[in-house]
């Protein structure tokens, strides 16, 4: 299965809430879901007139995609992280989503270098960003706390990262990460609790959908 490429207002419109996938249009009066709070396709706006009855496994499956929406990630790499969830000490619903925090692509998105997951993955792809003075180009690199984050010297000179302070004051951090502007660069100090994790996802269904 390929990685989607088409219009994100889609899944967020599929899923019947803004999952943010654009970064400050989610904000604005023309993000889709507030112009079109229906599904997409033909048979959308009806369906959300009348409303669906959704079985136990729809229930499951609508909230496994979501997360994978949300973060970005193809099923068979999501599968590969359930599975290493169910192997690791802990409740396997809140070890799954730590896992997906703790991707490189995430971790540069809560520091607040990237207005979203996408474009925090091409800014990691491109080899912008160094963990523990070495480039790294793989946004699903998992990191582990005391990993440090830098931007390259040789990036700090690009338009992008020379505007990156100003626009970057205005973006959240989460607060398991820290954030040195002047530095450009950030660490993690721990992994985040179940509480720490926005997003509305249920782990609980997601566990359901790959007990079954």
């Amino acid at each position: 299965m390929a990685r989607y490429t088409g219009p994100v207002c889609r899944l967020c419109r599929r899923e019947g809430e803004k999952l943010f996938l654009k970064g400050e249009r989610c904000f604005t009066p023309k993000c889709s879901v507030d112009k079109r709070a229906y599904a997409p396709g033909e048979h959308g706006r009806t369906q959300s007139a009348h409303g669906s009855r959704e079985s136990d496994y729809g229930k499951q499956l609508r909230a496994k995609q979501k997360a994978r929406r949300v973060y970005g990630i193809l099923e068979r790499q999501f599968r590969r992280y359930f599975a290493a969830a169910e192997k690791t000490r802990g409740l396997t619903g809140t070890v799954l989503l730590q896992y997906l925090e703790r991707r490189l692509d995430n971790v540069v998105f809560r520091m607040g270098y990237a207005v979203n997951r996408v474009q925090a993955r091409q800014l990691v792809s491109h080899g912008h960003f160094l963990v523990n003075g070495r480039r790294a180009d793989i946004p699903s690199m998992l990191l582990n706390p005391g990993d440090m984050v830098t931007v390259c010297e040789d990036s700090r000179s690009t338009t992008f990262f020379k505007e990156l302070p100003e626009f970057a004051e205005k973006l959240p951090v989460a607060i398991w990460v820290e954030r040195n502007l002047n530095q450009m660069s950030g660490r993690v100090i721990r992994l985040p609790e179940r509480g720490e994790i926005d997003g509305n996802l249920n782990e609980q269904l997601i566990v359901e959908y790959y007990s079954r």
